[in-house]
């Protein structure tokens, strides 16, 4: 297993362990195949556990996984303050004293804010005293490195980015978000600022495994390295010196085997031109069943009503390469659960826009196309309920 450094000179292994996606026995988590996973990883060398308060049963396993096989120290462990709960000092105490309890241990080796769409829902926490109460839990030692995930536009991570000493972030990222959410300019300002960044979803969620078009599975089968659809989706971020550990919801054997060999084999500008191009081979492939050519390049913006254009041509093309349901519920994440919404329906049609379009995008008719597609009337009603919840949290 290779090893990268965090902001204090720590070694974190290439891939993570994102426990999140553990195999059910009934209604439970299936501990005694899950702890063969977590130390099938842990032998070949994985030192990093993501978990998180609200993945169903999680902690409590890996606590139990953890204590029983006396590894607690050799390990990190990653969870998450749910951040979306927090109306209050006494929560945050209650929240993660509960975790500390889960996970059979007295301190916290990255903790994280969990979910952080837009800079409006740090600040929430601000009020309530976080920066204080951390500064209190790094002070005893019960949290060793502070960090926040994210899910939101490059603006807005940016703006979380400068706000505040992190010692760690987690975004989104892979060869289909290189250009969204966080995206790559997110990721190199993270690295420029010596902040590690730790990569979920580096599939999306199996999808650039399971549900890739037939072209593409040729491309990978034809090419001569003999590399597997997730070996090419690892390798491409392994290549990026900026990227510090990549996480894997691993719950087979071979599946931890795999990308363990992967991880070990990888190093950072270890790809040539022509692996390169066999990747933006596989990416036209996957975007040809795409309805708007959008390559995300944001010359569209700024939007002068807020539209995020960019992001939403990439969840309208979502609905159409993955599933429509995930589609609109990044939609209603990203561009929704903003302080100031940016849905397609607040262009008035100036195009602005349109005249900076490499592309040549008629994007005011495809902001009509997508904003009917993604907020089906069911989904407008469970975005206003969200937001309405969001801003009455807002104001206590």
């Amino acid at each position: 297993m290779q090893y990268r450094k965090d902001k204090y000179g720590n070694d974190i292994s290439l891939l993570g362990f994102g426990c999140m996606r553990f195999t059910k026995k009934g209604n439970s988590i299936d501990i005694d195949k899950a702890e063969k996973e977590i130390m099938a990883a842990y032998n070949a060398g994985v030192n990093y556990y993501d978990t998180a308060y609200i993945y169903p049963g999680s902690e409590v396993t890996i606590g139990e996984i953890f204590e029983r096989n006396g590894i607690r120290e050799k390990i990190k462990i990653a969870t998450k303050l749910p951040q979306y709960m927090i109306n209050n000092r006494a929560a945050i105490d209650k929240y993660f004293d509960e975790e500390l309890s889960r996970l059979r241990t007295d301190y916290i080796d990255y903790y994280l804010m969990h979910q952080l769409t837009d800079i409006f829902m740090w600040e929430k926490l601000k009020e309530v005293g976080i920066i204080e109460w951390i500064a209190d839990k790094k002070a005893k030692k019960q949290i060793r490195n502070i960090g926040f995930s994210y899910h939101g536009n490059t603006e807005g991570f940016l703006k979380i980015l400068e706000d505040y000493d992190w010692d760690f972030c987690q975004i989104q990222y892979n060869y289909l978000d290189e250009n969204t959410q966080a995206g790559v300019e997110g990721l190199k300002a993270a690295a420029a600022k010596g902040i590690p960044v730790i990569i979920m979803e580096p599939l999306r969620g199996g999808k650039l495994v399971d549900m890739l078009p037939d072209t593409a599975k040729k491309t990978i089968a034809n090419n001569e390295h003999g590399w597997s659809a997730a070996e090419w989706a690892f390798r491409w971020l392994y290549n990026q010196p900026e990227v510090t550990c990549v996480l894997s919801g691993m719950n087979s054997i071979e599946m931890v085997e795999e990308n363990c060999k992967i991880a070990d084999e990888s190093v950072a500008g270890h790809l040539t031109e022509e692996d390169f191009a066999v990747i933006d081979k596989i990416t036209k492939q996957i975007r040809e069943k795409e309805k708007v050519g959008c390559t995300g390049c944001k010359y569209c913006m700024p939007c002068p009503k807020n539209v995020d254009i960019p992001g939403t041509f990439r969840c309208y093309n979502s609905m159409y390469t993955e599933k429509k349901s995930s589609a609109r519920f990044e939609y209603a994440q990203t561009v929704g659960l903003t302080k100031e919404p940016s849905f397609a329906s607040q262009c008035i049609e100036c195009g602005k826009c349109e005249k900076h379009c490499p592309q040549n995008i008629p994007i005011r008719e495809k902001l009509k196309e997508a904003d009917k597609a993604l907020r089906p009337l069911p989904y407008k009603i469970g975005i206003n309920i969200a937001r309405k919840y969001m801003l009455r949290k807002m104001k206590k």
